[in-house]
């Protein structure tokens, strides 16, 4: 805690509020997504829409518009079903974890993460960085791979404190992310070298190296984003129009590609069955 004090990122937008609408914006934003590819997204999103009420008025189109360069775009989509449930519900937010997770798109991970920094409960929460760290510091492995979720979320209720739950998590957040990163940890600099199970056991390598990825052209993910980016600057595109902007590889699979955006709520069909982005509000 006196290294997070004096080096923690705590000029972080996200970390200065407890608006657990703000709170919700930021995890879902940040979720395989770098910090400071999500600041000016996180900025222009909250000035446009302040609250849960203005953005369940929003259409989802124009949700998926903003969202665009974050990439996955069924998050925005689920962002904006939540808000939408919640302003149903009478617009009062879950504070519960059980009641958080019935929310469209929030898991276990981003429910604790709303409870603990937007409420203040004592849950713990483990997301990369945090688990790397409790699985070098407590059972002397290189990576959270070598351990099931069940063990990570166990070690870190386990080394949850009574008091200061939310700054605690944040401190085990930025250990990870600035200091026991996963290529090349700075251990010289952490306040926690001399407990450390790995450090102490040698730095032992992960058993479980991670998979080379393929290149992202290659991916479905990357055939999608191109359809969305292309109804974001269209009003609509016929079956044809979408198979065109598509690299030639990707085009046999066209109607998949499609069929799965839209049943992500992510496009729909008009009347003329062409694509478009979703005019109506996802209640």
């Amino acid at each position: 805690m006196r290294w997070y004090r004096q080096s923690g990122r705590h000029t972080l937008p996200w970390r200065l509020t407890h608006d657990p609408y703000s709170v919700l914006v930021s995890e879902v934003m940040l979720q395989q997504t770098q910090v400071d590819r999500v600041l000016p997204y996180y900025e222009a999103w909250l000035e446009r829409w302040p609250t849960v009420g203005s953005l369940a008025e929003a259409t989802v189109a124009d949700v998926i518009r903003a969202w665009g360069g974050l990439g996955y775009n069924r998050r925005a989509v689920n962002l904006h079903r939540a808000a939408t449930a919640i302003q149903d519900e009478g617009g009062g937010f879950p504070k519960g974890v059980r009641e958080l997770m019935a929310l469209p798109g929030v898991g276990p991970y981003t429910a604790n993460a709303i409870a603990s920094f937007a409420f203040k409960q004592p849950v713990a929460v483990a997301d990369t960085n945090i688990a790397r760290v409790l699985a070098r510091l407590f059972h002397g492995v290189a990576s959270q791979r070598e351990l099931s979720p069940a063990e990570v979320i166990a070690t870190a209720q386990a080394a949850l404190p009574r008091r200061t739950a939310r700054d605690h998590n944040l401190a085990l957040m930025d250990l990870g992310a600035l200091i026991c990163i996963a290529r090349q940890p700075a251990c010289n600099r952490c306040p926690l070298r001399s407990a450390c199970a790995w450090r102490n056991g040698g730095y032992q390598p992960s058993l479980s190296p991670p998979r080379p990825n393929p290149r992202f052209e290659t991916t479905a993910r990357f055939a999608r984003g191109r359809i969305v980016d292309a109804l974001r600057a269209e009003t609509s595109l016929s079956t044809e129009a979408v198979v065109e902007l598509l690299p030639a590889a990707h085009r046999p699979d066209a109607l998949r590609l499609l069929t799965a955006l839209r049943l992500d709520g992510v496009i729909e069909q008009n009347a003329e069955g062409e694509w478009r982005l979703p005019l109506v509000t996802a209640g």
